[in-house]
């Protein structure tokens, strides 16, 4: 149990580090709460304000903290086996979600998240972010895809016999649920605004070849 606490505190810590504040100050010299939109420190929000590249930026250094994570953990207690992946993924995206330095206020924790079940299990970790991608798509709301990919993967992991890696993929889902609580419950309102991100994306790449 001890490799497996200390992996999620080294998750904790790393996923701290805002990668967008990092991002944002370089460029306006403020922090990601300070450029308008959403104020979310994630690619989305960077995206939109600062441009792809910033967003790129963003979205990678979200990732590789999730990956140093999990590729410390693992280092430390490889013995324990591959549970200290997702462990150490859950500390990442709690920490990405709630950094105690920025008043426990943070981002959405999508990357994160993807990561770190495609670390567990790829094969299975890459159908959970199929799942969820195919989630957005079809119902064209960006906050359904987050909760989907950890949920996805809960069920992989119960059609499995891993009921803990099972449970950990629960309580990512019902974290990214809490954080996107409000988009979802906008839904009904008709409040929640919809993305096409198929249509945005043909719309960029038709812009290119032009």
């Amino acid at each position: 149990m001890t490799e497996r606490i200390i992996s999620l505190l080294i998750g904790y810590l790393l996923g701290c580090i805002i990668t967008a504040d990092i991002v944002a100050r370089r460029l306006t010299g403020h922090d990601a709460s300070h450029i308008g939109g959403s104020g979310n420190p994630g690619m989305a929000n960077m995206t939109g304000r600062l441009g792809i590249k910033a967003g790129l930026i963003t979205l990678s250094g979200d990732l590789l903290k999730c990956v140093l994570s999990g590729a410390l953990s693992y280092w430390l207690f490889s013995d324990a086996g591959r549970i200290v992946l997702l462990y150490a993924g859950l500390g990442a995206t709690l920490g990405h979600d709630f950094p105690f330095w920025r008043g426990f206020r943070g981002g959405k924790g999508v990357a994160a998240t993807s990561m770190a079940v495609a670390l567990y299990s790829f094969p299975l970790g890459v159908a959970a972010n199929i799942a969820g991608m195919a989630s957005v798509f079809a119902s064209k709301y960006l906050c359904i895809g987050g909760p989907v990919i950890p949920a996805a993967f809960a069920v992989f992991m119960m059609m499995t016999g891993r009921r803990e890696a099972a449970l950990l993929s629960a309580a990512l889902t019902l974290l990214s649920i809490l954080k996107h609580r409000r988009d979802i419950a906008g839904i009904r309102r008709g409040a929640t605004k919809k993305t096409d991100v198929l249509k945005i994306m043909g719309e960029k790449l038709k812009g290119r070849k032009e």
